[in-house]
């Protein structure tokens, strides 16, 4: 049997610092680093380690002497469980520097950089509510707080729909209220959910994988369009024939109703025949005069209105004159490609994702671009001398890559051609940096921005402009 390893208490320790991941930084008197989940840079706490590691220790704070100037008091009742927004309990301007710092420690750190003058990061108006998109999960087995479990009150409902408990994958947090998605999402939320337990519809249990409700997901978009979609393990007609009606009667404004049934073994979408009940099986976004035809696997940025000010940027940053060629990688439904597609000579956009590119050439059609093409490819693999020799030597490359970065050969292949510009979108600083790094000899890097996308969380979006030497 092995031995657990004590816990170590460490007390009157300052937090010092906001680290990655929403973690918050400490130091233990020996002098390693101690990533806390439950603290804010300021506060004076004592801290339970938990696992201990070569240089660090991951703890959590269990008596706080001094509170932080820099908290706040968090909106949600679900803050303490729910891994959503795990810097609710700190102000916005403390959240937007932490960030801004996260991003430029990761420049300089990580890919050794020199930065000019950086430009401040750019908040988000809308702090709350500003997500277009969201997806709960149902459960016959909700989780249970520690006084629940201690409690001995018999708990007769363990129906849940909500999200998963951060690290427990069969696990979910029931949810009253989300400060996520704007109105009626709460209200199309718990009325599922009230009608699945008031008509004995089963939820599903992840384990077992047996029930019928498996999840919602939600998307309503800047011009007001509604589109809910159910997921079903199994098919029971009579059944979800009366939900489904049943919420369209209470939500007439839902433009798009559609569900799918999932039998497998995890609850991806992308594989899956979704099936129009009511309405039409897509919703628009707007953005400039461009309109977006959004379907249910379609990716689009989940904050709207901040991905029209990120796009901003990025089309400022490239500064075209209408004469370029632009290459835009990783373009996912081509939203940036059309977007600056006015100010270029002809934008050529490539994706991994097909059913991504076929989005992309339906809202160019809808939106009569003329000087744009997609191409569905692994970028490694699309990237190549043909490639550029059918399509031209790009004057920019606009890259918005996942959050690993760009491949290495698609990095050396961009070195090799030597575009004038290149705008680097990313979600993931570190990755990013990595990427600058290998690129600094033939660039200098202009500008820099980073650009709040989403409030509340420690996630950041940043903008980098690179010239050739």
């Amino acid at each position: 049997m092995a031995r657990r390893k004590k816990q170590l208490i460490f007390e009157n320790i300052e937090v010092i610092d906001a680290g990655a991941r929403g973690k918050t930084v400490a130091k233990a008197p020996d002098g390693r680093v101690i990533f806390l989940s439950n603290a804010v840079p300021g506060d004076v706490v004592d801290i339970k380690t938990g696992k201990k590691r070569k240089a660090y220790y991951e703890g959590q704070a269990i008596k706080f002497h001094t509170y932080s100037k820099k908290r706040t008091e968090p909106v949600c009742e679900h803050f303490e469980h729910c891994g959503g927004c795990k810097w609710q309990n700190m102000a916005y301007e403390h959240q937007l520097a932490y960030k801004e710092n996260e991003v430029i420690n990761n420049l300089v750190r990580i890919g050794h950089l020199e930065l000019p003058e950086v430009t401040p990061i750019l908040g988000c108006e809308k702090t709350y509510f500003y997500r277009n998109k969201m997806e709960f999960s149902f459960s016959n087995s909700r989780w249970l707080t520690l006084d629940e479990i201690n409690s001995e009150e018999e708990i007769d409902n363990r129906n849940a729909c909500g999200f998963h408990i951060s690290g427990m994958w069969d696990k979910i947090l029931d949810v009253k209220k989300c400060h996520l998605q704007e109105d009626p999402s709460n209200d199309i939320r718990n009325f599922i959910k009230n009608y699945g337990i008031e008509n004995d519809l089963e939820f599903y249990n992840p384990r077992d994988q047996d029930g019928l409700l498996r999840t919602i997901m939600l998307r309503i978009s800047s011009t007001g369009e509604i589109m809910v979609v159910i997921q079903f393990f199994k098919e029971d007609k009579e059944k979800r024939e009366g939900l489904l009606n049943a919420l369209s009667e209470k939500f007439p404004e839902i433009t798009s109703l559609q569900y799918v049934i999932n039998s497998k073994g995890n609850d991806t979408l992308y594989d899956q025949n979704i099936i129009l009940f009511k309405g039409k099986d897509h919703i628009f976004e707007e953005m400039e005069g461009l309109k977006f035809k959004i379907g249910p696997k379609s990716f689009y940025q989940t904050n709207s209105t901040q991905a029209y000010e990120l796009y901003k940027i990025t089309r400022d940053f490239a500064n075209l004159s209408g004469n370029e060629v632009v290459y835009d990688f990783y373009t996912g439904t081509g939203t940036i490609a059309q977007f600056v597609s006015k100010q270029a000579k002809k934008v050529i956009g490539v994706e991994s994702v097909p059913e991504a590119i076929a989005d992309a050439k339906l809202n160019a059609q809808f939106n009569n671009i003329k000087n744009v093409e997609f191409y569905a490819g692994d970028m490694k693999d699309v990237f190549n001398d043909q490639f550029i020799a059918k399509h031209g030597q790009p004057d920019v490359i606009i890259t918005d890559p996942p959050r690993d970065g760009m491949h290495k050969n698609v990095v050396a292949k961009i070195l090799e051609i030597s575009p004038k510009r290149i705008v680097y979108v990313s979600c993931n600083s570190a990755t990013q940096a990595r990427d600058l790094a290998l690129m600094k000899d033939n660039y200098n890097i202009i500008k820099t921005q980073a650009v709040d996308m989403f409030p509340q969380t420690h996630h950041v979006e940043n903008v980098v402009l690179l010239e050739l030497k």
